[in-house]
């Protein structure tokens, strides 16, 4: 039965797709990520996305979503046309992606943008293992021409100059949070952000906004207000700020990977120099 919120597909010229929240690109990067990796038991009811956001493999930043949190970015993501609530499941409901159409992408572009929603910003290098376990890409010549058709499609932009540890990311950040991005590669952000202290859980409690991300606090909403300080809405500023936290682990994780990785390549060069 068709899902009476998906929006009805476009002319292939037109852009269905839009800029999202973290936890609204976190749903999308599940669903696509399943589907292709268990299809068996796709499409996915409301606690297996859940789970799929919450877990700590593949993922960046880790996150803990309530139901309550999936359930409202699902009702947002089919009201844009990118998901659809699918029927005929028993009782529990079920939902799927329609990335192919509201991105307008290939097999292999949407495994590639998988990695990169459900993991950010990252090399090619590691976009490329990444994304081969759910489409055969074999080397970085193949996944080139894979990343400029993204980039002309403006899907991918490129946070460094392209040759040796060229990272990218996608393009659906709001414009607040890829200025951030952009500025965390151009200005030092990296090392800046690697001094910052570890959170020691990103737990669901009131946190400020992290200044590191460059990112204003959410204004106010005023009890008499249009917005009526609703529940839903402090709901989902809750949970960008547990998502944006949670960037910050995922940073500092990233570089202790990387320094171990260096520090056992310098004891197999010393090794091999006979030193």
């Amino acid at each position: 039965m068709l899902d009476p919120l998906a929006v009805a597909p476009s002319s292939a010229s037109q852009r269905r797709w839009q800029p999202l929240g973290a936890i609204d690109r976190r749903v999308l990067g599940v669903l696509a990520e399943k589907a292709k990796t268990t299809p068996d038991i796709y499409p996915l009811s409301l606690n297996a996305i859940c789970t799929g956001c919450n877990q700590k493999s593949n993922r960046a930043p880790w996150m803990q979503l309530e139901p309550s949190d999936v359930e409202e970015s699902l009702d947002r993501l089919r009201a844009l046309g990118a998901v659809g609530l699918i029927e005929g499941y028993g009782r529990v409901a079920k939902y799927r992606h329609y990335l192919y159409e509201w991105l307008g992408v290939e097999k292999v572009e949407l495994a590639v943008m998988t990695e990169l929603l459900l993991r950010g910003d990252q090399t090619t290098g590691e976009l490329r293992t990444r994304a081969a376990r759910m489409e055969s890409i074999a080397d970085l010549a193949a996944l080139r021409p894979v990343v400029d058709s993204l980039k002309a499609k403006g899907l991918v932009v490129s946070l460094t100059p392209e040759g040796r540890g060229h990272v990218v990311t996608h393009a659906l950040y709001q414009p607040r949070e890829l200025e951030a991005l952009r500025a965390k590669y151009q200005g030092g952000g990296v090392a800046d952000m690697a001094r910052e202290e570890e959170p020691a859980t990103v737990a669901p409690a009131a946190v400020a906004r992290p200044a590191a991300l460059g990112a204003a606090p959410t204004a106010t909403r005023s009890a008499g207000g249009s917005d009526g300080g609703s529940a839903a809405a402090m709901r989902q500023d809750l949970a960008e700020l547990r998502a944006q936290i949670g960037q910050l682990r995922g940073d500092l994780d990233e570089l202790r990977e990387g320094q171990h990785r260096l520090a056992d390549e310098v004891r197999t060069l010393r090794d091999a120099l006979g030193g």
